[in-house]
């Protein structure tokens, strides 16, 4: 794996404790680079560390915000390894990569092997990634810095997206609450129906 457009890498392992429980493949990644993020933000792959907060693998799989607290879908053998620009997850589940759509919760099997899922993305970030929105971001100027996510407004599920949406630069935790909790709130919605979005002060 080359360095071409990391933006940042973790820290060395220091969290044996979810190193341990890794399946090889991925203990054999993070060995080599302790998660990192690239393609200017369009894929975070997170460490094995106990900070930054926003980079680690411990918090995001077993921490109080672990995914499989905030998804019913998520299982807590399922380990969300890295994020795209807009806050959707990949996680490793028997050993094959799927895709957390975050807005509406929904888990796609992507048929990949992790191995796989990386070669995809250096082949074609850009497609595989769905990096338009990252792309439509810098367009006018904007960076995206490691720890943060891109704020979607409105969010792309909705009818209204059609028409556009608003592009911001914000904290990755505040992004993955947000997204947690729009999740929740449109679950048990019918098609067609109306939910509130808090888009905070």
């Amino acid at each position: 794996m080359t360095s071409e457009g990391t933006t940042y890498t973790g820290p060395a392992v220091n969290d044996p404790e979810v190193f341990g429980r890794l399946p090889p493949d991925l203990a054999g990644l993070l060995e080599q680079a302790n998660g990192f993020v690239r393609y200017g933000g369009g894929l975070h792959v997170r460490g094995a560390c106990r900070g930054p907060a926003w980079h680690s693998l411990h918090e995001a799989w077993l921490g109080p915000a672990a995914f499989q607290r905030l998804y019913p879908d998520v299982t807590p053998g399922d380990i969300p390894f890295a994020e795209d620009p807009v806050g959707d997850q990949f996680l490793l589940r028997d050993g094959t990569v799927w895709k957390l759509e975050a807005e509406t919760g929904d888990l796609d099997d992507l048929g990949l092997s992790l191995d796989g899922f990386l070669a995809a993305a250096e082949a074609d970030p850009d497609g595989f990634l769905s990096l338009e929105p990252l792309l439509q971001f810098q367009a006018v100027g904007g960076k995206l810095e490691p720890g943060e996510l891109l704020s979607v407004y409105p969010p792309f599920c909705t009818a209204q997206a059609a028409n556009g949406v608003s592009l911001e630069a914000v904290p990755a935790a505040d992004r993955r609450a947000f997204l947690a909790d729009f999740a929740r709130q449109i679950r048990d919605l019918p098609d067609g129906g109306s939910v509130e979005i808090e888009t905070g002060g």
